[in-house]
C-alpha cells in the first residue's frame, strides 16, 4: 500500500537543512516543571513540545501520569511559548480528550502500536473526529516491520495525512549498550518501501542513557531522519519517570547546536568510481557464495551417503570463532560478522536438507 497524497508533520519542517526536533519531559509532573521546562526550551528555538500525560508501564504502581489535569498544562505552554504541543495516546478516550484540549500532534506508543486492536480503536476515533491533526507512529516493541507499516496504514485509512513514524530502538533480550538497540536496517526498509513516510528518531528511549542522545541523534540525521524527539527535563535527577535518559534544556542547547547537517544535494560524480568498485566487489561476493553452496551441497551428498546428520555443532562453533575473531581484527565488528555467518550457515544447511529429501 502507497501512503499517498501526505503533508509535512509540521509545514516548514522535517526538510533538508531544518529538522523536526520536538522536546520535553518523559511525562508532565506538576504545572511547574512542564512550564519552567518549555520556557526554557522555547528560547533555544524548539518548535513542538512534548510531554508524557498518561504512561503504560510495565508494572502497577508506578507514576501513570497524570492525566487529563496535565492537558490543560500543555495548551497553556501553547499559549505562552507559541510552540505546537504533543502527547502519547493509547486509547479511545485519551484521543477524545487530547483533541478537545487542542493537542496538535499525537503520538502512538510502542506498546500500543503492537497491538492492532488498540491502534484500531484510535483510528476509529481519529475517523469520527475529522480532526486535522498529526499523528506519529512509534515502532512496535519487537522488530516486526509488517506490524508498523500495518498501524500506520490504519491510521492513514482514518483520514490522517500528516502522519509519520518515530525510530525508538526495539526490545532486546540480553546485554546491549542500549536500552533499546536500533536496528537501523529496519527503519532504513521503511523508508525504502513508504519514501514519503517522515521518519522521526527518539534517541532517548534507543539510547536509555544521557550519554547516547548525541551520538543516536547524529547517526539518525545521518541517514536523513526527518527529525528528533529527545526527552527534556528542567530537573531530570527527580523526574518521576526515565530519569537516566532526560537531559537538562542547557545539555539539550549544546547537543543541537553539535549536530552535523549533511550536505544532501551535494554532486557526488566523484563516488562514482568507488561506487562501480563496490558493484564489481558485489558481483564477485555473489559468484563465491555461489561456489560455496555447491560445496555444501557436495556436503550434503556425502552425508546422505554416509548417513550423517546434516548439522555438526562443534564444526559451526569453531567456524563462527574463527571468522568472527578474524573479522575484529580487520576492523568489522563481531556482530556483523556473526550475523553473515549465520545466514550463510542456515543456507548451506537448507541445501544440504535438500539433498538429503531428494530421492
Amino acid at each position: 500500500m502507497n501512503l499517498e497524497g501526505l503533508k509535512p508533520i509540521v509545514e516548514g519542517l522535517g526538510v533538508v537543512g531544518s529538522p523536526l526536533v520536538m522536546a520535553g519531559p518523559c511525562s508532565a509532573e506538576t504545572e511547574e516543571q512542564t512550564l519552567s521546562t518549555a520556557r526554557q526550551l522555547a528560547m533555544s528555538g524548539v518548535k513542538v513540545f512534548r510531554a508524557g500525560i498518561w504512561k503504560p508501564r510495565t508494572k502497577p504502581g508506578g507514576f501513570e501520569g497524570i492525566g487529563k489535569e496535565g492537558l490543560q498544562w500543555l495548551r497553556r505552554v501553547k499559549e505562552e511559548t507559541g510552540m505546537l504541543v504533543a502527547t502519547e495516546v493509547a486509547t479511545r478516550r485519551h484521543v477524545e480528550e487530547a483533541l478537545e484540549a487542542g493537542i496538535d500532534i499525537l503520538w502512538i506508543g510502542a506498546r500500543t502500536s503492537a497491538n492492532p486492536f488498540a491502534v484500531q480503536e484510535i483510528s476509529d476515533a481519529l475517523k469520527e473526529s475529522g480532526a486535522d491533526v498529526a499523528v506519529l507512529v512509534k515502532n512496535p516493541v519487537n522488530p516486526d516491520l509488517e506490524l508498523w507499516i500495518g498501524a500506520l496504514e490504519r491510521i492513514y485509512n482514518a483520514g490522517i495525512r500528516r502522519l509519520g513514524a518515530i525510530h525508538r530502538g526495539f526490545s532486546f533480550y540480553g546485554k546491549s549498550i542500549y536500552r533499546n538497540p536500533p536496528q537501523w536496517h529496519i527503519p532504513i526498509e521503511l523508508h525504502r518501501r513508504l519514501p514519503d513516510l517522515p521518519i522521526v528518531c527518539d534517541p532517548s528511549h534507543m539510547g536509555g542513557k544521557r550519554e547516547l542522545i548525541a551520538p543516536l541523534s547524529q547517526q539518525a540525521l545521518d541517514m536523513k531522519f526527518t527529525g528528533l524527539m529527545i526527552e527534556c527535563h528542567c530537573s531530570p535527577d527527580e523526574a518521576w519517570s526515565d530519569k537516566n535518559q532526560q537531559i537538562t534544556p542547557e545539555i539539550f542547547k549544546i547537543i543541537l547546536s553539535s549536530l552535523v547537517l549533511r550536505n544532501s544535494e551535494q554532486n557526488t560524480e566523484s563516488l562514482q568510481a568507488l561506487r562501480q568498485q563496490i558493484d564489481r566487489i558485489d558481483t564477485e561476493l555473489l559468484d563465491l557464495y555461489n561456489k560455496r553452496m555447491q560445496v555444501s551441497r557436495e556436503i550434503g551428498k556425502y552425508k546422505k551417503e554416509h548417513s550423517m546428520p546434516v548439522v555438526q555443532e562443534n564444526r559451526y562453533d569453531d567456524l563462527i570463532k574463527s571468522r568472527v575473531s578474524a573479522a575484529v581484527q580487520m576492523g568489522m565488528s563481531a556482530d556483523f560478522m556473526k550475523t553473515v555467518l549465520q545466514a550463510i550457515h542456515e543456507e548451506s544447511v537448507r541445501q544440504q536438507i535438500e539433498i538429503l529429501n531428494q530421492n
